[in-house]
């Protein structure tokens, strides 16, 4: 258990908050709270998406990266347009490790960039033409595209360019879908907008499509994978358990997914829903027009595993039952193995977390098959529901921190002291300069996959990999070094 009672986690609140101006203080001690495990929703202690702080250093992401850097630009036989300046193009192709099969720049396109580049003429004059001649130019260098969509940069909403009308025209051109995507940055107060924008414009544009085919042969067993984006493999390690348990996989995406997947997604008899933040808007929409149901599942750690996959065969016949006991005893001598390699080796230590999507109370369980503790988690773009399903996968005593600023993380680790962080790029080099050990779990630092039983092998490793790695050594932590330069002023 934490070495924080749940008075020292309000205290330690409380003292970071002293800072901030009374304006600024009122408002971020609506979204820092110690979790309490028997409050049903999650309104009645914390606040959430809602506008950050200006100059408190959110690490947020913004409607056009959650649009085009998470549901659309893992979609590997279409090409993502990114319509505006080079710069947000440049910093968004596979920036998060989708991996993919296909031959790039022939059948599949996630890691290439295409931008319509926009120049000073072309917010004064407009864009549409360009627009419009740059999808000509892509259908003849890439004639094996599936389809196109338009994702807008900031510049396009203010300047006002028809983009629904250009994509209407090539779409009656090629006849190939082309998407306009309507996720200018500025729109929203988070990436998480423009998950919300890039779901409508699933169910818009392409969802349908396929509606009226009667020539694809349904079984009773035909699931999906929704919301799972395939980071350093995570989908095919999941895939691998749902198809040896009997389902048939009919789709996945947007992680190697295909546009006719999406397009077959409702002839489904379960929809399996992996990151609920950015992909529930799709789900329900789905179990409203076309009655298909839907459920979350978690793949982090054997634990969760056994759980999702239990309740996945709990939709289905004996038949699949069945097949989820055979898996999960299959995998029981392996994961028995990794948990006696490393449990021994990572028991009690204490992980702070701070992510995006579900991660913040998904890989809870997968530490804690290590003997590890979260004592503190909070999300970059979470809405309420998210924080209800949290909050019961905490301890009492727990740190929980929505949008958290710079200085507040700094904070609170210098106070919780915990022995890993597990955060996102721009938090890496700060931790590990304090001689803190640090994971990037945004993207699994360079490593994965983490989903699956095969994921946890891999998992496990890393965080022994991380902790115990001796480098630490030859650095001081702030606190320790305090305590040392104290020592040193007495001994004189």
């Amino acid at each position: 258990m934490s070495t924080m009672t749940r008075e020292q986690t309000e205290a330690l609140i409380q003292e970071v908050l002293e800072v901030y101006p009374e304006t600024a203080r009122k408002d971020r001690a609506k979204h820092l709270t110690v979790n309490d495990p028997s409050v049903e929703q999650s309104k009645k202690c914390i606040t959430s998406n809602r506008k950050s702080l200006p100059g408190v250093m959110t690490i947020r992401g913004c409607a056009y990266a959650g649009s085009k850097g998470v549901v659309w630009g893992p979609v590997k036989d279409m090409v993502h347009i990114s319509h505006g300046p080079v710069g947000c193009g440049q910093y968004s192709r596979a920036g998060r490790r989708n991996y993919y099969v296909g031959a790039t720049g022939v059948n599949t396109f996630g890691t290439m960039n295409f931008t319509s580049d926009f120049q000073e003429k072309d917010i004064v004059f407009g864009g549409d033409k360009k627009l419009d001649k740059l999808i000509d130019e892509i259908e003849t260098l890439f004639p094996l595209n599936k389809g196109i969509t338009v994702q807008s940069e900031c510049p396009i909403g203010l300047i006002g360019d028809d983009i629904e009308a250009v994509s209407k025209k090539k779409h009656a051109d090629t006849g190939k879908p082309v998407v306009p995507v309507r996720c200018e940055g500025f729109r929203g107060v988070s990436q998480s907008l423009g998950h919300h924008i890039a779901n409508d414009s699933v169910r818009d544009w392409v969802l349908h499509n396929r509606d009226n085919d009667d020539g694809f042969a349904s079984t009773p067993y035909d699931v999906t994978i929704i919301g799972d984006y395939n980071i350093g493999g995570d989908a095919w390690a999941s895939r691998i358990l749902l198809e040896e348990m009997g389902l048939r996989v009919i789709a996945q995406w947007s992680g190697d997914g295909t546009l006719s997947e999406m397009e077959l997604t409702p002839k489904a008899r379960l929809n399996l829903l992996h990151c609920y933040r950015s992909m529930n808007y799709i789900s329900r929409h789905m179990e409203e027009k076309y009655g298909i149901p839907w459920m979350e599942y978690n793949f982090f750690g054997p634990t969760k595993i056994a759980e999702s996959l239990r309740a996945i065969a709990e939709r289905f016949d004996d038949r699949i039952k069945e097949g989820a006991e055979r898996v999960i005893e299959k995998y029981r001598p392996e994961f028995d193995a990794v948990i006696a390699k490393y449990r021994p080796r990572l028991e009690g230590r204490r992980v702070m977390l701070y992510v995006g999507g579900l991660r913040p109370r998904h890989i809870v369980g997968a530490y804690e098959d290590l003997g590890m503790e979260v004592v503190g988690t909070g999300y970059e773009f979470a809405h309420n529901d998210d924080y209800d399903r949290t909050l019961q996968e905490m301890g009492g005593a727990t740190l929980i921190y929505d949008d958290v600023t710079g200085y507040e993380f700094e904070e609170f680790v210098r106070k919780v002291r915990p022995d890993l962080i597990g955060s996102g790029i721009k938090e890496k080099y700060i931790f590990q300069k304090m001689g803190v050990p640090f994971r990037q779990m945004h993207s699994w630092d360079y490593s994965g996959p983490y989903h699956g039983y095969d994921g946890f092998a891999i998992f496990a490793r890393d965080m022994d990999m991380t902790i115990n790695n001796p480098c630490w050594d030859k650095i001081t932590p702030p606190w320790l070094k305090a305590t040392q330069d104290g020592a040193a002023v007495a001994a004189e």
